[in-house]
């Protein structure tokens, strides 16, 4: 199983297409997604990487940074971006984690402890389930996780949704409804009392049922 939410994500140091890095070192006080891959050189994960260069200035817009990890070599991975510039117009920009023994994806439950093996003779498949998407908070907690399988191409503009969302969440008592975007309104927390309510939100709300209270996007 991958790691629950709230969890502290596990640090480790590793060597990426940008240098070595000690994870939590690298995060500092950003926020973090981190995404993970079976194996270079597959057809969904090179679109992917590619739609991640792309939209990673909206998410350094965000303070967020951006960290791909596959289970191949540093090496294999530079010749993989060379592939993901000619098909996807981009190559990635952010660094992608070697992974090569496996540990990194068995310290965050994408692969039982027993997985083994030479990483160029292991398949895709035999990773399968290294698709794990992870929001990683200031404080190195977990706060979103998403296993996508091979064949469904992860999309872009749902995690730059779904990070809208969680920054808003972690900053205010609110939280947001199904298919939320950025300036829709959003609803006040069941934690907060009705005193710290009209505190907290002054304009009022509106109430379509008792435990619902609606509110503007707090800026």
């Amino acid at each position: 199983m991958t790691l629950p939410l709230n969890e502290l994500a596990p640090d480790f140091e590793a060597e990426t297409t940008q240098g070595k890095i000690s994870f939590h070192d690298w995060i500092g006080e950003s926020w973090c997604l981190f995404f993970s891959h079976p194996k270079d050189f597959t057809p969904v994960c090179t679109t992917e990487l590619g739609a991640m260069a792309h939209a990673a200035p909206e998410f350094a817009r965000r303070g967020v940074k951006v960290i791909g990890l596959s289970l191949d070599p540093v090496e294999s991975h530079i010749r993989w971006a060379q592939d993901i510039a000619a098909s996807q117009g981009m190559a990635p920009t952010y660094p992608i984690i070697a992974d090569p023994d496996l540990s990194i994806a068995k310290l965050y439950g994408m692969l039982p402890a027993s997985a083994e093996g030479d990483p160029s003779e292991r398949t895709a498949i035999d990773n399968a389930t290294a698709r794990c998407v992870f929001v990683i908070a200031p404080d190195k907690r977990i706060k979103l996780s998403m296993t996508y399988p091979m064949t469904t191409g992860r999309d872009v503009a749902e995690l730059l949704r779904v990070t809208d969302s969680l920054l808003l969440t972690a900053n205010h008592k609110v939280a947001t409804p199904a298919g939320w975007r950025q300036g829709e309104d959003v609803m006040i927390v069941s934690s907060v009392s009705e005193d710290e309510a009209r505190t907290r939100f002054p304009g009022g709300w509106t109430a379509p049922l008792p435990y619902m209270r609606i509110v503007p996007q707090p800026r």
